[in-house]
């Protein structure tokens, strides 16, 4: 459609913090994250974490959000958030496929889909490229790694 139409503004709605296993960090995102909460290391990964398939899991809360969400709040560590959050919705099938990036809307009502996929996809890649996200193949999460151009 336009480049005028912001392609995505985060509604603060959650629905990306819900669900067990979904927040994979990689070893900077770790040390970040621990940094921010003024945790060494060991403790950080002790008390907010836990290992699944050789990757590190956020772990979540009784309500199935991550441990770090509140609700009408938003993410209550947003300056250390591990980078599959800083990147959402911006995820590999959502900027290579018309049909996931359709499905989605479903679920994150901060996606406009007025701006077309072709724009969320510029505005997705540039958003990205300007994160600086580097893939990490031996723990960053799928959804991050080889990025079309």
């Amino acid at each position: 459609m336009t480049g005028n139409v912001r392609a995505f503004e985060c509604r603060m709605c959650g629905h990306c913090c819900k669900g067990e296993g979904g927040i994979v960090m990689a070893t900077k995102d770790q040390k970040r994250l621990a940094e921010h909460l003024g945790l060494d290391l060991p403790d950080f990964l002790a008390r907010y974490t836990r290992t699944s398939g050789g990757k590190v899991l956020l772990v979540t809360g009784g309500d199935e959000y991550c441990i770090f969400f509140r609700q009408g709040v938003g993410c209550g560590v947003h300056p250390g958030r591990p980078d599959i959050c800083r990147a959402w919705p911006f995820f590999k099938g959502n900027l290579i496929d018309e049909l996931s990036w359709r499905m989605v809307q479903e679920y994150c009502p901060g996606i406009r889909p007025e701006a077309g996929h072709e724009e969320f996809r510029r505005q997705g890649l540039e958003y990205l490229k300007g994160l600086a996200l580097e893939d990490d193949p031996d723990t960053a999460p799928e959804a991050l790694l080889h990025l079309p151009d």
